[in-house]
């Protein structure tokens, strides 16, 4: 029916929406570990720069999965969801590991 094609459509949005916001807050941490890396020598420098493109190319992922996500049919919009939450769940999980590198390896590896 046509409620239940607009719940879907509400549903749908505010999902996206709570997607992108978790993204934007992701992103902005990715890029706090990237100027914080800065500060570190140059051998954990170079370790830490492998694991923030590892974390790049994650963020990638879970934007294209997200954009699918807003393209999807209803049909199609459950499959892609489980697509996006792994994604971005992936991604989060990266995050956070990294983190808690930052965080136990920061003493010492400054210049």
């Amino acid at each position: 029916s046509d409620l239940r094609g607009r719940t879907t459509m509400m549903l749908k949005d505010a999902y996206k929406l709570k997607i992108e916001a978790e993204m934007e807050l992701a992103q902005a941490k990715l890029l706090e570990f990237k100027a914080e890396a800065k500060n570190y020598t140059a051998d954990a420098y170079i370790k830490y720069s492998k694991h923030l493109e590892e974390l790049d190319n994650m963020h990638r992922i879970a934007k294209d999965k997200l954009l699918e996500l807003e393209n999807a049919s209803e049909d199609t919009w459950e499959k892609v969801k489980d697509g996006a939450e792994h994604a971005w769940n992936s991604f989060s999980a990266a995050v956070k590991d990294t983190a808690n590198k930052f965080r136990d390896t920061n003493q010492g590896t400054t210049k």
